[in-house]
């Protein structure tokens, strides 16, 4: 035992001494206050923030995850940059040589899971000109990068990725509150600040009354829109519609 301390005192020793001449010979004139700040936050950088993924192509996820986040995700565009998506053009040979028609029952039974989703993300938009559904919802066991993957897909679409913790806003109240800030206020910093994209991690947290309020400003704002009649009464309805994308995320379905 007195032989290892010895050993790892010596050890140590010399792991300071070439840290000093280094430090030296790298900066002879910066200042001594400086480098213990430098140190420090080196020491305390965490790899899983070193190496996280900046662009889409860094990605590391499913491909097929990230392809449909990204299709659902611009769908919005229309509402929230005033863009017009593209419509897909029926192939020529389609119409000479007509496919097999087989039984809608038939036809739904063979349907793989992206030929499913590829039709849910083409469903035409609402009377406002929004996609369908929402809310999309990311699930999976923790580290698998969910919380990534929509900060990526955020950025990666024009947006500016504002995140939220359900679990932590206990009350139904504040709740509503941070997500109507989120999705219906603008910054006035900038003249061209990006549009927000909600991300609500952990939503399997939430309580029920929360769930409620999310669902509230999903569902009945629309129905209200559509139920009010006058044009100053319904654009007062519409000032409350659900313009921005939500993304949710949770570890258990």
């Amino acid at each position: 035992r007195r032989r290892v301390l010895e050993a790892s005192q010596q050890l140590t020793e010399v792991i300071n001494s070439c840290l000093d001449s280094e430090t030296s010979t790298q900066s002879p004139e910066s200042n001594g206050e400086a480098e213990p700040a430098d140190e420090e936050s080196a020491l305390h950088c965490l790899w899983v923030d070193k190496f996280t993924p900046r662009r889409y192509i860094e990605l590391l996820s499913d491909d097929y995850t990230n392809r449909c986040l990204l299709k659902w995700l611009k769908l919005w565009d229309t509402v929230v940059f005033g863009k017009e998506n593209a419509v897909k053009k029926a192939k020529p040979g389609t119409e000479a040589h007509p496919p097999f028609k087989q039984p809608k029952e038939q036809q739904s039974k063979w349907k793989t899971k992206v030929d499913l989703t590829e039709e849910i993300l083409e469903a035409e938009l609402d009377q406002h000109k929004r996609p369908k559904y929402k809310v999309a919802l990311l699930c999976g066991p923790p580290g698998l990068g969910k919380t990534t993957l929509a900060h990526v897909i955020a950025r990666h679409a024009g947006y500016n990725a504002v995140e939220m913790n359900a679990s932590d806003d206990r009350s139904p109240e504040i709740f509503k509150t941070r997500i109507e800030a989120a999705t219906q206020m603008k910054s006035v910093l900038g003249a061209n600040e990006k549009p927000n994209c909600l991300i609500i991690d952990e939503i399997d947290g939430a309580p029920a009354a929360s769930i409620n309020v999310l669902l509230n400003i999903i569902h009945c704002k629309d129905a209200e829109g559509e139920a009010a009649a006058g044009a100053g009464r319904r654009r007062r309805r519409e000032g409350g519609l659900l313009l921005r994308p939500i993304i949710c995320i949770c570890n258990d379905q």
